[in-house]
């Protein structure tokens, strides 16, 4: 099967606007997560698909490739979809524009998960480590079945472990067996068509998980383990958090 990976990169974002361009360690926040997806053995190419002129210039400029979609797009789903429906992927995997930690294995692994012929979209989860992002809202949480198959996404601390957790406030330790979602996606090409196509769902719209509309349209969501861990840059401050990162793997 052929992959491509295609990046949404969006200039004008709420809490950080430009942000794909904001510099991380002399390069824009958008070359690092391009070099290091162009790293994957098993995608054949990558294109950043953006609706700003600004940031499409600069991938260009520094050789990457980049295509021009939509301002009206309402999520990075739709705008990836745009790109991929004038392209002959079988695969086309999904990582967000503001993930510089993002590693090539993490690619490979998300495509490897669709050689399950029963799988529709594959995703990554970290089992976590600590007490405090089992019951931080932004980290998202993910159950899964026996062979790997999503049961259900959640900003809640999922599973909730009744005998244990009884006052959340005290919650304390790190042997709980709890998962968060790694926010990278393989899909089949036309399963992302079809996903781009649906309104959002009731379970999407409470949990504002883009995820929850292809569970409650039946679609299978196939998880992998990783090892990696990523943060995503939603505002400045993030910035200074990833360069520490990247400073302690040199």
């Amino acid at each position: 099967m052929s992959a491509v990976v295609i990046i949404p990169a969006r200039y004008s974002s709420t809490r950080f606007p430009g942000k794909p361009l904001a510099l991380l360690n002399d390069k824009p926040l958008i070359q690092h997560v391009y070099e290091n997806s162009k790293g994957s053995r098993l995608a054949s190419d990558v294109i950043v698909a953006t609706d700003s002129k600004r940031i499409l210039k600069k991938v260009l400029s520094f050789g990457g490739k980049a295509v021009m979609t939509s301002k009206s797009h309402v999520s990075g789903t739709d705008r990836i979809a745009e790109v991929a429906s004038g392209t002959n992927y079988d695969i086309i995997v999904n990582v967000q524009g503001d993930e510089p930690l993002i590693r090539p294995q993490m690619i490979d692994a998300v495509i490897e998960l669709l050689a399950d012929k029963r799988a529709s979209i594959g995703t990554l989860a970290k089992k976590i480590e600590s007490p405090k992002e089992i019951l931080d809202p932004n980290v998202v949480k993910v159950t899964f079945d026996a062979e790997g198959f999503a049961l259900y996404f959640s900003r809640a601390p999922i599973p909730y472990h009744r005998q244990e957790w009884k006052n959340l406030k005290t919650l304390t330790g790190s042997h709980f067996t709890v998962y968060k979602h790694i926010g990278i996606y393989s899909y089949r090409k036309d399963v992302l068509m079809k996903l781009s196509r649906l309104k959002p769902s009731a379970l999407e719209q409470i949990e504002k998980l883009e995820q929850l509309r292809a569970l409650e349209n039946g679609m299978r969501i196939k998880v992998g383990e990783t090892e990696f861990q990523t943060i995503g840059v939603d505002t400045p401050e993030d910035i200074e958090r990833v360069k520490r990162c990247l400073n302690l793997s040199l």
